[in-house]
């Protein structure tokens, strides 16, 4: 088990976790049990550096470099995710068309300005979450939007023919798997974030069934970079919610 979370770790953030072996699919399918646990890591991170800044610098740059640092941690990973399928769905007529634009990791208009939207949502809502004095919700959002993906890999089937990097946890992830992971959502979500963390929970947890019913009309399923758009869009969601809560 413990394996799996170092997996987890290794692949959604800059963590470099020595393994043994080389992971199989089944393996990647498995560690998303852990998904929402490296999502509270990252929210303990950002909690931290929010209380270490806060005697120091305004709200403000305090939000930007907390923007910053997820980015950092998580490699921008989702965000990458996140321009390639602005682009896809943006330029492509067919479902064809999104997906070969997809596939292409050169940013187009679409794509970019959705990261510039993305960064500043982000930047706004922990801006509010740091003068309202909401440090603790920064330890929620990231694990809503971690759950979000084990639950959209649980959903969907994989949309390319081909293969690729998502294939295994659209395919792989079981039952079990989304019980653990929606079980520690649960968890560290009540506890972390009372009641309102079970309610952003709860809203996450719909959006997410119905963008797992858009991908699949649009896309045919999704890939990866669909689960990168997806905790993209689940941690401004989540944000978005747990400051209309307070």
């Amino acid at each position: 088990m413990l394996s799996r979370l170092g997996l987890a770790l290794s692949f959604l953030t800059i963590i470099p976790v020595p393994r043994h072996r080389i992971a199989d699919a089944r393996e990647l399918a498995k560690s998303m049990a852990w998904f929402p646990v490296v999502g509270l890591f990252l929210g303990v991170l950002l909690a931290g550096t929010a209380l270490g800044l806060e005697r120091f610098l305004p709200a403000p740059a305090g939000a930007a470099l907390l923007v910053a640092v997820l980015t950092a941690a998580t490699r921008a990973l989702h965000l990458d995710g996140l321009a390639d399928t602005l682009d896809g769905l943006g330029g492509g007529r067919t479902r064809e068309d999104s997906l070969r634009i997809m596939k292409d990791h050169a940013v187009g208009a679409f794509g970019a300005a959705g990261l510039v939207v993305a960064l500043i949502l982000k930047y706004g809502f922990i801006l509010s979450l740091l003068e309202t004095g909401q440090v603790r919700f920064l330890l929620v959002f990231p694990v809503l939007s971690r759950a979000a993906m084990v639950l959209l890999a649980y959903l969907s089937p994989y949309a390319r023919q081909e293969g690729g990097l998502g294939e295994a946890m659209a395919t792989l992830t079981d039952g079990q798997t989304l019980c653990l992971a929606g079980g520690s959502a649960v968890l560290i979500a009540g506890l972390a974030g009372h009641w309102q963390g079970l309610a952003a929970l709860a809203v996450m947890t719909a959006a997410t069934w119905g963008l797992a019913w858009y991908f699949k009309q649009r896309l045919g399923g999704v890939t990866g970079d669909v689960f990168g758009a997806v905790n993209e869009m689940m941690e401004i969601g989540g944000l978005l919610v747990l400051l209309g809560l307070t």
